[in-house]
């Protein structure tokens, strides 16, 4: 890990929304992990780069800010009061995220096959009855169904086909998600993966998660 600093997006000038998952200690992590891991990232020239769940735009808006205009951004969230803030804060700080609004990847899977450099992802992970899943609200950016899986587990079997062959993941997950199951799952995906940074916010003992494919793999 990197510990040179660069610039990412700034806290005062995010947007905000009180329908929209505000930056909290996860969101702070992912980004200082981003920011940590930009060095050797920034090596491959990342061209792509996707978030998963954009809320305030806080973590794209620091993606578009380190690749500095060389590259796409992309930004999705299941909550359109989300994708209309993450285009505000984008704007604030002056840098440009093509944001949708979908389910994930939104309908973009075709498009992004084998694309993505740089994939983002602060899912929904606290562990809730399945019910509280995949609202259009503020509740889908942290119901996560049992073991605070549901929706990081129908994201890992899209993993192989969306990232690029240099391409890398940043997850975070909690405790409650057993991080050692998601990285076998990955495994049996023919994904490697590895914690770079882990952190105790209250109650929770947060992860992240880096995944990338492992050498040699191949779609055939």
């Amino acid at each position: 890990m990197s510990t040179t600093k660069f610039q990412v997006a700034d806290i005062r000038t995010t947007c905000f929304h009180h329908d929209v998952y505000e930056p909290a200690e996860d969101s702070y992590m992912l980004v200082d992990a981003l920011e940590s891991e930009w060095g050797n990232l920034k090596q491959n020239s990342p061209s792509v780069c996707l978030e998963i769940g954009c809320g305030t735009g806080y973590v794209i808006c620091s993606a578009a800010l380190l690749m500095k205009g060389e590259g796409t951004c992309l930004a999705t969230d299941i909550n359109p009061t989300a994708a209309t803030t993450t285009s505000a804060t984008l704007k604030a700080h002056n840098v440009h995220a093509e944001v949708v609004v979908g389910d994930l990847l939104a309908g973009m899977q075709e498009r992004l096959q084998g694309k993505v450099d740089l994939l983002l992802f602060n899912p929904p992970y606290v562990p809730t009855p399945d019910e509280e899943v995949g609202g259009a609200g503020i509740t889908a950016s942290w119901a996560g169904g049992a073991r605070g899986r549901v929706v990081i587990d129908r994201v890992l079997p899209l993993l192989p086909g969306i990232l690029s062959e240099r391409g890398v993941l940043l997850m975070v997950l909690v405790k409650e998600n057993d991080v050692e199951d998601v990285s076998k799952a990955l495994l049996s995906l023919n994904l490697d993966s590895t914690v770079v940074l882990t952190r105790r916010a209250d109650e929770e003992l947060l992860h992240i998660l880096k995944v990338w494919k492992k050498p040699g793999y191949s779609t055939n």
